[in-house]
């Protein structure tokens, strides 16, 4: 690529304004997802995160405005040609009764089959490496409701893989996980963007999201406040702007990403850096 050369978003909002039962939730929001980076949605409760996900995923139409899928309005594909460029893992998505592993994951081809063309030792490959990929290829005759919470999310993000699609969105894929698990998964998403995919996802926990991400979108009250590298957008400002969080921002002692040190209202020591303008403790 050349100096100066502009890569188009593969997935872009623009102007679109979203709602659920006459409520508008999102009004007028504009953005764009930079290509081969793990971009992650982030703000308070209530304030737009799903709402967003979903409509980027076409599971919601806007009411304005519209969802770009490389340069096509995505309301206007067909939704088979969608499953073909973006796959979607929901939060806490559930498997039907009995299905084991490789029939789950074996679904992410469908949007592959038709009847002229039925399945095949191609597609029986491509299940095969998105196993491997995710690391539950000895898992792949049991049933996946016999599976720990972690062993499910990678079997849901293997069956996301099976679709073949260079596109990820994931609403938080570390719900229900405890932190060993919750940073395996998150491994194992960073194991895909290094392979060359664009993932989109939404998180709570705040170091989690500036640790794993290259671009945050940080929402609230249905609009983005910033969106960029963590090292530029998290300040102790932007947190109580966002959260209404008090917070220190240090530098994670093992990577080059902020640290984001909550300041509660009965954890202040004696001898801690007192707020630009709080007043001096007479006592």
């Amino acid at each position: 690529m050349t100096a100066g050369t502009q890569v188009e978003a593969p997935l872009a909002a623009r102007d679109v304004t979203v709602g659920y039962g006459g409520r508008t939730v999102i009004d007028g929001l504009d953005v764009a997802i930079p290509p081969g980076v793990i971009t992650t949605i982030i703000g308070p409760n209530g304030c737009g995160k799903t709402t967003l996900l979903r409509t980027l995923s076409r599971l919601l139409r806007p009411s304005k405005g519209a969802v770009v899928l490389d340069g096509e309005d995505i309301a206007k594909l067909k939704t088979r040609n969608v499953a073909k460029k973006l796959g979607l893992l929901p939060q806490a998505p559930v498997a039907p009764e009995g299905l084991t592993v490789a029939e789950l994951v074996a679904r992410g081809r469908h949007p592959h089959q038709s009847w002229l063309r039925q399945w095949s030792s191609d597609d029986a490959a491509v299940v095969e490496r998105a196993l491997a990929m995710t690391g539950v290829s000895d898992l792949a005759d049991r049933p996946v409701d016999s599976l720990s919470g972690g062993q499910r999310q990678r079997v849901w993000i293997s069956m996301t893989l099976a679709q073949g699609t260079d596109l990820l969105l994931l609403d938080e894929p570390t719900t229900y996980l405890d932190l060993a698990h919750a940073i395996d998964v998150l491994d194992l998403v960073d194991d895909l963007h290094e392979s060359g995919r664009t993932v989109v996802m939404v998180l709570h926990d705040l170091n989690l999201a500036t640790r794993y991400s290259d671009n945050l979108i940080v929402m609230r009250a249905g609009s983005i406040l910033a969106q960029g590298h963590p090292r530029d957008v998290i300040t102790a400002g932007l947190l109580d702007e966002a959260f209404g969080l008090r917070a220190e921002v240090i530098d994670d002692p093992v990577g080059d990403r902020p640290l984001i040190v909550p300041i509660g209202r009965t954890h202040v020591r004696p001898g801690r850096r007192r707020d630009p303008g709080e007043e001096e403790d007479p006592t």
